[in-house]
């Protein structure tokens, strides 16, 4: 597995798995019907976001993205969204994208990174981001509207660099 820059030629490759994660309605903030223009804008960041790939070839594994969490005096708090293709889950994807991630956000100069909507029934995510020493900070109370599990708790969670 290596890890680059995406292109804009990966999105043709990312799109159709970012799809079908986002219409779940189970793990991710976003309109489940989200149009593809408005996914790859929102995906495809730009400087001094980054956008990134986990590829075993010509397949896009996963994906991420990596930029500041805020603006001006709060810029220096990265934040960092995570795809793995669902074919490839298990697999060690994220955690490999997570771990690339860190060391890129460090050394981008960032002093923490912060995720803003971690939901709690996401639990392999919740598991992956301890084990790469992210705590909860706080949890909003029925903060996402789960499609099977009704309104649950949406996690920020945080880790120095």
């Amino acid at each position: 597995m290596e890890i680059r820059a995406a292109t804009a030629a990966d999105w043709a490759r990312i799109w159709p798995f970012l799809r079908e994660i986002v219409a779940a309605g189970d793990t991710y903030t976003w309109p489940t019907d989200v149009t593809e223009e408005r996914a790859r804008e929102m995906w495809m960041s730009t400087p001094p976001a980054r956008t990134v790939v986990a590829v075993d070839g010509e397949v896009v594994l996963g994906t991420a993205k990596l930029g500041p969490n805020h603006q001006g005096p709060a810029a220096h708090i990265a934040n960092a969204s995570f795809m793995v293709h669902p074919d490839h889950g298990g697999r060690g994807v994220g955690r490999a994208l997570g771990e690339h991630v860190l060391e890129q956000a460090r050394a981008d100069g960032y002093r923490a990174m912060q995720f803003n909507a971690v939901v709690e029934t996401n639990t392999h995510a919740v598991a992956l981001w301890r084990s790469l020493g992210f705590e909860v900070v706080a949890t909003l109370p029925e903060g996402f509207e789960h499609p099977t599990k009704g309104f649950v708790g949406l996690h920020i969670m945080y880790r120095r660099l």
